[in-house]
């Protein structure tokens, strides 16, 4: 994806935005240069710092990682994934791996393999259902919600790299703040000591689909870097049940590569800097022949991190991002919406300060700042010739610019941590332009510009109230802005069941308010022997403005030639008036010689708080939200290089849509993970998905539905090299 692609696609705006976009993007491909230089010449940096004379006494260590937790995390829900609960993922994709976290969810049942790119949202605590994440995925401290859309590039991120997962439940106040209503998930890429110099597997499952991925991680003078590349493909599995496939029905194929270097280099002895770029391509095919989708981005970030006696964390990103989508007619199956190109870029930054008042008083002070730009073109298509009969344009910018200050206390067996954020967003430039086919303009809505402050607070105490026992509580608020696509985008979804044609078309809302969460939370660890402890939270959430896909009607047409009757639900964006969500959540973890247990649990009970025009909805349960969730894996650690697990997971019931009209099954599946040795830095691995062959409805849409992964089985080898 380049530039020269965003700026041709940028053709029929009218001359005031196109000349304001071209002089953004001009000055956003001058920023990505800049950044993707330096990270390319890390190396020299790194290389040119000899290692200090036997005799100095100088030690440099570099990490590749932030400023790390300050005393008051305790204080909050936090849940830590370890390598081992990351690279042993039965499906070996992040998703997989962090649904071992109580009240972790993404929008659909489906992974990242069978799912349409733009509904990978991701969110927590039973928040509701939305293809916008909820919850902010940070990797190596770096957003990677994309600017257009809010989804998380999942498949772009392998377990494998990483070292740790930290998930943190509740609304967020330090930096990036805004937009994690849910919480956060800040994921840290593992350093050469971790992974290997050279690490990689190569696996092939009994559908004849490959995954081969490798890190090469050299040490360079007093620092180092990290190649990284993954490639996963295949003819896919039916999403389609069997009595509903047509001769235009296809299997869930997919392809998706990405490619990543970091590196990290010592400026002096406790000053170092960070630089990554990460490349991405993905590719998908679901339910009709034809219907196509990809998402591809260039992401680069560079990050200055010093620990003296004035810690700081400095930081600067680019995403280019684009995504493309072709809808197929469930009664001609031929493509009737060309979504051929949304192009959008983000940038932001941050800066961080980490004076110490005394030994026991940390603070934490500094500024983030995001921006987002994206516009989606569209094409109409006859069902039948194929011809274009009309275009169609939208896009806009989204702002925010957040101050944030946090004070941690340690007061001997007592941490009380406060923190506030100041946040000034901003909506801007939003259209919505409709043309010919000629390119003649037809409409061309302009929304008015809107911006505001709003402010959010987190506080939190954690008592080590006896040895192995800490009591906590904490409260907190934050805000989410409305993504573009949820602002600007309408779109089309079509599928089929016996007899029906399903098409649901949602609206966009340039109107939608912001997203406003407060909420409470108490609970406790308990380490009642070496290597195990017990985590119990209880929380109250309230999501005002809640951000959801409004049923505004539903209508069948007669029967046409072949007896087949057209089902069309109309949607909107809208805000629904709050969600209330209250739950339980439980998490344990024990080590017993050579066998490891984890578990977790949430309970919860969501509603939806509305009236007026959505009264209809009060106290139904929102979409896409189980009211239980579970997962317990066993693991086996005879010796080293002998590693194995079995996993259980529990998804309840859930509804589909806002009416719960439609309802999803309880679904429980089971798989397996065993990794043996076998010659040198060689491994034999064995992944087992779903090995009981539960079906998982993942969809739903007027008796339309769509399945879940099948028992599915991998064989392939790890390579890992110290």
């Amino acid at each position: 994806m380049s530039i020269a692609r965003v700026m041709r696609h940028s053709a029929g705006m009218t001359g005031e935005r196109k000349f304001a976009a071209s002089l953004r993007r001009l000055a956003i491909a001058g920023a990505r240069a800049a950044v993707v230089a330096a990270t390319a010449g890390f190396a020299a940096v790194a290389a040119a710092q000899p290692a200090p004379p036997p005799t100095s006494g100088t030690t440099i260590t570099v990490t590749g990682r932030g400023l790390g937790d300050s005393p008051a995390v305790p204080a909050y829900d936090v849940e830590t994934l370890g390598p081992a609960q990351l690279h042993d993922a039965v499906s070996d994709r992040i998703e997989d791996a962090l649904a071992d976290v109580a009240g972790f969810q993404s929008f659909r049942r489906s992974d990242s393999r069978a799912s349409n790119p733009s509904a990978q949202g991701v969110t927590l605590r039973a928040l509701g259902g939305n293809a916008a994440s909820r919850t902010m995925v940070l990797l190596d401290g770096v957003p990677m919600v994309d600017p257009f859309f809010g989804y998380v590039p999942l498949s772009a991120i392998d377990p494998q790299t990483l070292a740790s997962a930290r998930i943190t439940r509740g609304g967020g106040s330090g930096a990036f703040g805004a937009g994690a209503v849910a919480g956060e998930i800040a994921l840290d890429s593992a350093a050469p000591r971790e992974i290997g110099r050279l690490s990689g597997e190569a696996l092939i499952d009994d559908r004849a689909e490959s995954e081969l991925s490798g890190t090469f991680a050299p040490q360079l003078g007093q620092g180092f870097a990290e190649v990284s590349g993954r490639w996963d493909r295949g003819e896919g599995f039916w999403t389609t049940p069997p009595d509903q496939r047509v001769p235009a029905s296809v299997r869930a194929a997919y392809d998706s590569w990405s490619t990543g270097l970091r590196g990290v280099a010592p400026l002096s002895d406790d000053i170092e800097l960070q630089a990554r770029t990460l490349i991405f391509d993905d590719q998908r095919v679901l339910r009709f022949a034809g219907a196509n989708s990809q998402s591809l981005g260039e992401d680069a970030s560079l990050r200055l991190v010093g620990r003296g006696s004035l810690a700081f964390d400095a930081l600067f990103y680019v995403q280019a991002r684009d995504f493309n989508n072709i809808v197929v007619s469930a009664r001609t199956f031929r493509p009737v919406l060309d979504e051929y190109s949304t192009p959008s870029t983000g940038l932001g930054g941050k800066l961080e300060l980490r004076p110490r008042l005394g030994a026991d008083n940390l603070v934490k002070i500094g500024s983030d700042w995001r921006l987002g730009i994206g516009q989606s073109d569209e094409a109409t298509l006859n069902p039948v010739t194929g011809a274009v009969t009309g275009r169609r344009r939208s896009g806009g910018r989204n702002g925010d610019t957040g101050l944030f200050a946090e004070d941690d206390w340690t007061l001997g067996a007592l941490v009380l941590t406060g923190g506030v954020r100041a946040d000034r967003w901003t909506i801007a430039d939003g259209f919505l332009a409709s043309a010919t086919p000629a390119g003649v303009t037809t409409s061309d809505n302009l929304y008015p510009n809107r911006a505001g402050w709003e402010g959010s607070y987190r506080a939190g105490a954690v008592l080590t109230a006896a040895t192995g026992l800490k009591l906590r509580a904490a409260a907190y608020s934050q805000l989410r802005v409305p993504t573009l696509n949820e602002l600007y985008r309408p779109f089309t979804l079509t599928s089929s069941a016996p007899g029906q044609s399903v098409v649901v078309i949602t609206n966009a809302n340039a109107a939608l308010a912001n997203e406003l969460l407060h909420g409470i939370e108490a609970g406790f660890d308990f380490d009642p022997a070496p290597n195990v402890t017990l985590s119990v939270t209880g929380f109250i959430d309230k999501l005002d403005h809640a951000i959801d896909n409004r049923t505004l009607s539903t209508r069948t047409s007669a029967p046409d030639a072949a007896g087949i009757v057209t089902v069309t639900t109309i949607r909107m964006r809208a805000n629904l008036g709050a969600i209330r969500a209250r739950g339980l959540e439980f998490e344990a973890h024990g080590g017993f010689g050579t066998f490891a247990l984890d578990g977790s649990l949430a309970l919860t009970d969501a509603r939806v708080e509305a009236s007026g025009d959505n009264a209809v909805l009060n106290g139904l349960r929102p979409a896409q939200t189980p009211s239980i969730a579970a997962s317990l894996s066993l693991g086996w650690h005879p010796a080293p290089g002998y590693d194995a697990a079995l996993v259980v997971r529990h998804v309840g019931a859930q509804f589909e849509d806002d009416l719960n009209s439609s309802v999803l099954p309880a679904a429980t599946t089971l798989g397996s993970y065993a990794e043996l040795p076998l010659k040198g830095p060689f491994s034999l691995v064995l992944r087992a998905e779903n090995l009981t062959n539960v079906e998982v409805e993942t969809r739903n849409q007027a008796g339309s539905i769509d399945l879940g992964t099948p028992r599915t089985l991998w064989v392939g080898v790890k390579l890992r090299t110290k």
